[in-house]
């Protein structure tokens, strides 16, 4: 059985009131954000007792004021749109360039910025939030809903549906960021990683998919076999060197699939988190951008103290007739599941 607290986490600058939920299942506890969506925090049994894995911060001021979207929902797009605009139907949507010439993670204001609206049902949290027509550039009112679970077996769920009254683009994602040895470690030392993937999307100088899909035979992304991440980021190859690190989508297959399978494994103090997801992509990301900044109690979130597994529709899909389809029609429901779930090895 899963437990449910609710307390107050501050005011936005804009004066919206938003909370803290902690979910308890025996030894696992996840702390979410009504900004965001975030996971603040999420709480293992490890070797040597309890053990938060996820970077987060103190307050809300420090959310509102980072833009390295810790632990948020992203959407409506994640990850990348090229020269930050698309056609769909006919017509041309220019979006918010945030990314160099790429509308990244939603635009301007995504929905790592709202304040979500939180209610628990049959023991587990849902989150819902309605974008208007025209918001950030994408068409169409869209109905969001995310339902985070818990067990007492470590499985951490999150269940995305968004349904619009026109046809628009969507593809959600989380964008928290793990570290296995706990969030204040600072270093991804004695970790090592897993994808199920023979793939990636290549990238140019602006991290925009240039619709080239890499084999990764011989290339430190050849992550089929576990690789220590500071192995694998000390290898030469020009995609490294244009991410600064990993920040790759692994093609993990070319439509989603159902129901969930597993395509991620990383492991390290003891720990292993496994990702399973129904999304045919992954975004592997090794926080090569933080920069140091203080995070939960008083911990340094550096370069490559971290990793992301964001799963996802493939980035900039909508500019690839090869990717997997980002559209989502008029009156459909857009439906994915990812689990993160974390035991002792």
């Amino acid at each position: 059985m899963t437990e449910f607290m609710r307390q107050p986490f501050g005011v936005t600058a804009d004066g919206q009131a938003v909370e803290q939920w902690t979910m308890r299942a025996g030894q696992y506890v996840a702390q979410v954000l009504t900004y965001g969506g975030v996971l603040r925090s999420f709480t293992v049994p490890s070797p040597d007792g309890s053990r938060d894995i996820v970077l987060g911060y103190n307050s809300l001021a420090e959310y509102e004021a980072q833009d390295k979207y810790l632990g948020a929902l992203v959407g409506r797009v994640a990850n990348r749109i090229g020269g930050a605009a698309f056609d769909l139907n006919g017509v041309h949507y220019p979006l918010a360039a945030n990314n160099g010439p790429n509308c990244l993670h939603g635009g301007s204001r995504g929905f790592d910025r709202a304040v979500w609206k939180a209610q628990v049902e049959n023991s587990t949290l849902v989150l819902t939030h309605i974008s208007p027509a025209g918001e950030e550039g994408f068409p169409g009112t869209l109905e969001v809903k995310v339902t985070y679970s818990l067990t007492v077996d470590g499985m951490l769920s999150l269940d995305y549906q968004a349904k619009s009254d026109t046809d628009t683009l969507c593809n959600l994602t989380n964008h928290s960021y793990f570290n296995l040895l706990g969030h204040a470690y600072g270093s991804l030392e004695g970790q090592q990683v897993e994808i199920r993937a023979d793939a990636i999307t290549e990238t140019d100088a602006d991290s925009t998919p240039t619709g080239v899909l890499l084999p990764v035979e011989g290339t430190p992304f050849d992550l089929r076999s576990p690789r220590d991440f500071l192995q694998g980021l000390a290898m030469e190859h020009p995609q490294l060197t244009l991410g600064n690190g990993y920040d790759h989508n692994f093609v993990l297959r070319t439509e989603p699939v159902s129901p969930l399978e597993p395509v991620a494994w990383v492991t390290g103090g003891g720990l292993c988190l496994e990702c399973c997801t129904t999304q045919p992509g992954l975004q592997l990301y090794t926080a090569n951008y933080l920069d140091g900044s203080p995070g939960k109690e008083g911990a340094s979130y550096g370069p490559r103290s971290a990793f992301c597994l964001e799963t996802q529709a493939w980035p900039d899909a909508i500019h690839h007739p090869n990717f997997p389809s980002v559209v989502l029609p008029a009156g459909e429901t857009y439906h994915h599941t990812t689990t993160y779930r974390v035991t002792m090895t």
